[in-house]
């Protein structure tokens, strides 16, 4: 994922129109990629809150494929 200030994102391109979190409106400072689609949040810190869980939920998944495929120690 890639915040706004790193990466030219335009809210027109949002795939939502509200913050998945708090349910208010998006804004432009408040911009990520995720799976090639700009997503939108209400502020920086719903943007990075998101950012957050989506390491958490694909470093669960790494240490799930590892273990079934019998790699760890």
């Amino acid at each position: 994922m890639t915040p706004a200030h790193e990466t030219a994102l335009r809210i027109e391109d949002a795939i939502n129109e509200t913050c998945p979190w708090s349910g208010k409106p998006v804004a432009a400072d408040s911009l990520t990629l995720y799976n090639g689609a700009v997503v939108g949040f209400c502020n920086p810190e719903c943007r990075d809150k998101f950012a957050r869980a989506v390491q958490s939920f694909e470093a669960a998944l790494q240490a799930r494929r590892v273990e079934k495929a019998g790699l760890h120690q």
